[in-house]
């Protein structure tokens, strides 16, 4: 069967984004959607995306990684799943979906710049390696000096693997702050390697920053491998609320492949 696809990339993460109503794609077929992401064999891609109808909603957006696992959230997927219904099914207009962590909006902010709610922030801890957040997917947040020649597979795998944070593992970030402005390079577990982006790890990272006293905005610009991406919120005692993740979500291109 011949299936069409398309490609996007939000600030270097990239991701295959199919349309699943009528349903042609089984979520529990992780070696399928493991052959999609593969960069040798397949499309190639770090994530996977399934839009489909959802009652209440412009649509459900269902992301798998690269591994074939499912992730309840992704935030540089988000933006590209809103773009992508935005061109394809709604129209460029203000519009709400759902994810597997719950109910997020997103915002044309012209061209490709999409603007997404992220679920609020109710538990922020400190840990002996870091800080712990879940931003839609669970982060450590680990601060350094200089993290641009840092080897993250090296540095990110024992932590995202430490019995520490069993047994679903934590995504690790390592953020270095400069004039005000953060630098954050992110390891992703399911992808099991660096990504030139991760947005709920920005988010985590921002968050972070501005509860330790690293910086004093919680309107800011963050750094990643594969662009900038921006980040609004507002502090409570025990979290954030009023999230937002602004960026790029770019169409790449389209095709067809036989699954």
């Amino acid at each position: 069967m011949k299936i069409i696809f398309n490609k996007y990339e939000g600030t270097g993460n990239d991701f295959i984004i199919i349309r699943n109503s009528p349903a042609v794609i089984d979520h529990s077929d992780r070696l399928l959607i493991r052959k999609l992401c593969d960069r040798r064999f397949g499309i190639g891609a770090d994530g996977l995306m399934l839009i489909e109808e959802y009652e209440g909603y412009d649509f459900g957006m269902f992301y798998f990684n690269s591994d074939g696992s499912p992730g309840a959230m992704c935030g540089n997927g988000a933006r590209c799943a809103a773009h992508f219904a935005m061109k394809n099914i709604t129209g460029f207009r203000d519009l709400s979906f759902l994810a597997g962590d719950g109910p997020h909006t997103a915002i044309n902010k012209g061209g490709d710049i999409i603007e997404v709610s992220i679920t609020d922030v109710t538990e922020f801890r400190e840990t002996p390696d870091g800080f712990l957040t879940n931003t839609g997917v669970p982060h450590l947040v680990v601060f350094t000096d200089n993290n641009e020649n840092a080897d993250m597979v090296s540095f990110g795998r024992p932590l995202r693997y430490s019995a520490r944070y069993a047994p679903n593992g934590v995504n690790v970030n390592l953020v270095s702050v400069a004039d005000g402005r953060l630098r954050v390079r992110t390891y992703e577990r399911g992808v099991e390697d660096e990504t030139l982006s991760c947005g709920t790890g920005v988010t985590a990272s921002a968050i972070a920053a501005v509860k330790t006293g690293k910086i004093v905005t919680d309107r800011t610009e963050v750094s990643v491998r594969g662009g900038t991406l921006s980040i609004n919120f507002a502090l409570t005692g025990n979290g954030a609320t009023g999230i937002f993740l602004t960026g790029p979500a770019t169409f790449v291109f389209s095709g067809e492949t036989e699954i």
